[in-house]
């Protein structure tokens, strides 16, 4: 199999912001306590999943956005990187408005584009590589997709994407019309965090109208993850499904 060449560009893409500063309560159970970030997945922190995938594909700085119960988080937080990575964590104290908030808190701590992926999604590690792949364009944002609807495990929670010709039209939860849905993994450009800021109402604004105020500028894009599988961790039914999906695809996404 001839080698395939990469964009020098693509390349350089070596950090990750991770958001984790929401409450996380859909996935608590009883009178367990867990953060969301350490909710045990097969005797592993959920995050470590992530930071992992990451790492196996050479990314080695992590930008951790925490808010909720932080002082808490911290610790598990330390002992989730692998050996070798770079943690840097960054506060949201703000962590009860939406996610587009706890992305605007690393804009001073990012430079140039970055992976972006939440701290409650796992996914096998080739995603990361192909993402990076189709991400030519600098200026741009990408985000994986899923185009296997019928495989998704709770269509009703899923980020729901409509797209032309690869490229976003719309993105939202409750669309009615839609080919592919959001992943939680993206390329973002520096760009994200203007479009973020313009998009603020009553200093508050979600991940999702970012990426649309870039759609409007024909900036917003998509690179399907073909066979590939994940799974978002809301809730304890969706816990379950990660850890077959753990069992059957990604017990050793990043050995």
């Amino acid at each position: 199999m001839p080698k395939r060449e990469r964009n020098p560009v693509q390349d350089t893409i070596d950090q990750v912001v991770i958001l984790a500063a929401g409450q996380g309560l859909r996935l608590r159970q009883g009178q367990e306590d867990y953060l969301k970030p350490l909710y045990p997945l097969k005797g592993r922190p959920l995050v470590s999943y992530v930071m992992e995938a990451f790492f196996g594909q050479g990314v080695k700085r992590f930008h951790v956005v925490v808010g909720f119960e932080k002082d808490k988080l911290i610790p598990g937080l330390k002992q989730a990187v692998p050996k070798g990575g770079e943690l840097n964590l960054i506060d949201n104290p703000d962590w009860a408005l939406s996610n587009g908030v706890s992305l605007l808190k690393s804009k001073e701590h990012v430079e140039g584009r970055f992976f972006l992926s939440m701290s409650d999604h796992i996914f096998q590690s080739a995603m990361i590589d192909r993402l990076r792949s189709g991400a030519r364009e600098e200026d741009c944002l990408y985000l994986a997709v899923d185009s296997k609807l019928d495989a998704v495990f709770d269509m009703d929670d899923a980020t729901k994407v409509k797209t032309d010709q690869g490229r976003i039209v719309d993105i939202h939860k409750q669309l009615s019309e839609f080919d592919v849905v959001d992943t939680g993994l993206f390329v973002c450009p520096p760009q994200i965090f203007s479009c973020l800021e313009s998009a603020m109402v009553d200093g508050d604004c979600s991940l999702s109208d970012g990426v649309r105020a870039l759609a409007a500028e024909g900036k917003a894009r998509v690179v399907d993850i073909g066979d590939a599988v994940w799974q978002d961790v809301d809730t304890p039914d969706m816990l379950g499904q990660a850890e077959k999906l753990l069992s059957r695809f990604l017990t050793r996404t990043t050995s």
